[in-house]
């Protein structure tokens, strides 16, 4: 019965907190530029064995942009059958340019029962009230957590703290926070004031370039497209929860080098996974990328 159903997902709830370093899974591709789902699949093993706390996919790093409506439903069937055992979260992203397309993602996923939902505000809405009546419809379909990430919709919409306050107070389910909207400090520290109540986790992003800063104010964590250094955010975020700092420090400053670097070899994400054996090849529908023996050299030195 309706009991069984909420003991269940309150247990999926409680089950694997949102906090802690979660990856958006980065895309593979075969030669031809086709998805390598078998790669896919092996991200998700991979990631497992880095013990990082959560995965995400479709994102903006997971190339959103480029991907089609049946390669986002396949995509999703295969990590949801990956993730089968594993103890990251995983968490689904279901986000469209507007609520009639977001909620036929949102119930495919909702059949393939993640942990959590997670979508980008709608780029077609013109007010608020259509990012609220976006997020009540995502709510109102599941149970499950589902995340808002609070960059990336429309142009003109601002997602404010009320919005957010006011929508985690009307759902339970709604106030799991990627935090990335312009100068997104003074709206962590407002935000955590919510907490625990209308607000229950606040993740940074950013590439996780303020991470120990956020970590210091008392962030839940960090949600970003770095799943070829997996091991290393989730060592970070332990090495936090027992409050070495000087650890943390150390280790998150031989990441930083190695973020850095992304800026100046394109493709450079790619080259890891490779490199760390989880996918086939470099390529992407972002670019053709080569790495020069010099670029090869400087990636193997950082």
């Amino acid at each position: 019965g309706a009991g069984v159903v909420t003991t269940a997902t309150a247990a999926t709830r409680l089950g694997k907190p949102m906090r802690g370093a979660f990856m958006i899974l980065a895309t593979p591709y075969t030669s031809d530029k086709a998805i390598d789902y078998e790669d896919l699949a092996a991200e998700v093993k991979f990631l497992d064995r880095c013990d990082v706390q959560g995965m995400v996919w479709p994102q903006h790093a997971s190339d959103l942009k480029f991907l089609t409506h049946e390669e986002r439903m396949r995509g999703m069937e295969v990590l949801a059958e990956a993730a089968k055992g594993t103890q990251p979260a995983l968490v689904l992203g279901v986000q469209a340019e507007n609520i009639s397309k977001m909620l036929e993602y949102a119930r495919r996923a909702e059949e393939l029962a993640p942990d959590a939902l997670m979508a980008i505000p709608p780029t077609e809405a013109k007010s608020l009230d259509d990012y609220r009546e976006y997020y009540s419809a995502l709510c109102r379909m599941t149970e499950r957590p589902v995340f808002c990430q609070t960059a990336g919709g429309a142009p003109d919409v601002e997602p404010t703290v009320e919005f957010l306050v006011e929508m985690g107070r009307k759902f339970d389910n709604f106030g799991y926070l990627k935090e990335e909207y312009k100068d997104s400090l003074p709206r962590m520290k407002e935000l955590r004031k919510y907490r625990p109540g209308p607000i229950k986790s606040i993740l940074g992003a950013k590439r996780a370039l303020g991470w120990t800063y956020e970590m210091r104010l008392g962030m839940d964590g960090t949600l970003t497209g770095g799943p070829m250094y997996g091991d290393v955010y989730a060592h970070i975020w332990e090495l936090h929860l027992a409050g070495h700092h000087d650890e943390v420090r150390d280790v998150f400053a031989k990441l930083l080098v190695m973020t850095n670097l992304e800026q100046h070899i394109p493709g450079l994400k790619y080259y890891m996974m490779k490199r760390r054996g989880v996918f086939k090849t470099t390529e992407s529908r972002r670019g053709d990328y080569t790495f020069s023996p010099v670029a090869i050299a400087q990636i193997e030195h950082d």
